[in-house]
């Protein structure tokens, strides 16, 4: 390619409208997302999150109470696939402010080991972040930590509670993971070394928003789901206690561009007002709402907005 061709290349990636980037193949994304650096969104707030449900929520209550409490005009940039992308999105300038988790943070984001101690997991993150020019809010109130969840009945008849006392069934099942879990430095490689697991066979890779799917129609018979997935409960499935403390914190936070919040600093003001206000209940009873009572997310983030006289 030429030096004339290539150039001509980069002109027009760099201002792709962010949709686009949702679509594009997976094996350009993170060229293509360092390359749209182009602000096109002066004067308004553009807010992302990952694709699955609880990101969806916590992206709308961000956009909610930012609309609220700041006037400012608010864009949606939902369902960014995984962290890797929201984190090149919200560098690239893209993207204004995402969720995020502090565990997810620490290891898959800084590289970072991990720690057991919520405290000084946070005030890593924070610290590591300020190299990127990104600033990190307080945590929301709940951890959602990984859960290895098996069928409820499976839990009752083998009488189940750890992790420890699956090790000796799982040569007998099948697991199925998300991509960015086998991937981690915090997910497959080290949960499984931690534990002694093995495996019928070579774990399944799948959508996040499959894996429940998959073990309650017994495709597989373990999966890495989330400690707030509101589907637990009210699909009799069990979460094995993870007895040697192997995953970190998870507690949510904001992740916001530094460049942002001195141009607009009540936006920061805005999320700070949500410190403290999520139970890992509070979570779960959001997370059932749109995934098992197929609500719209909007609308179950308003009500609890309203609900918790943190908007109008």
């Amino acid at each position: 390619m030429t030096i004339n061709a290539s150039r001509t290349l980069r002109q027009q990636i760099i201002c792709l409208p962010l949709v686009l980037l949702r679509i594009l193949p997976i094996a350009i994304l993170p060229t293509v997302i360092l390359l749209t650096g182009c602000q096109q969104h002066a004067g308004r707030i553009v807010v992302g999150s990952k694709d699955f449900t609880e990101q969806l929520i916590l992206g709308e209550l961000f956009a909610q109470v930012i609309e609220a409490r700041t006037h400012l005009p608010v864009e949606r940039s939902f369902y960014l696939a995984g962290t890797f992308i929201c984190q090149q999105a919200i560098l690239a300038g893209r993207i204004d402010i995402y969720p995020e988790y502090t565990g997810t943070a620490l290891t898959a984001v800084l590289k970072q080991p991990p720690s057991g101690d919520k405290q000084e997991v946070y005030r890593r993150v924070k610290l590591g972040y300020e190299k990127f020019g990104l600033e990190v809010g307080p945590p929301l109130g709940f951890d959602d930590t990984f859960a290895m969840v098996i069928r409820g009945e499976d839990a009752r008849r083998l009488h189940l509670k750890t992790l420890s006392q699956a090790a000796a069934f799982t040569p007998q099942w099948r697991a199925g993971f998300g991509y960015e879990f086998m991937e981690r430095p915090d997910g497959y490689k080290g949960l499984v070394a931690s534990y002694g697991l093995r495996f019928a066979e070579a774990p399944r890779i799948m959508n996040l928003g499959l894996l429940t799917r998959a073990l309650t129609a017994r495709q597989v018979d373990m999966i890495a789901g989330n400690n707030t997935d509101g589907l637990i409960p009210a699909l009799d499935l069990f979460v094995l206690e993870d007895d040697h403390h192997y995953f970190p914190p998870y507690e949510a936070i904001a992740i916001m561009r530094r460049q942002m919040l001195q141009q607009h600093p009540e936006v920061g003001a805005a999320i700070d007002a949500l410190a403290g206000t999520i139970s890992d209940d509070d979570m779960r009873r959001l997370n059932y709402a749109v995934d098992g009572q197929h609500r719209d997310a909007a609308r179950v983030v308003r009500q609890f907005l309203q609900e918790r006289k943190l908007i109008r």
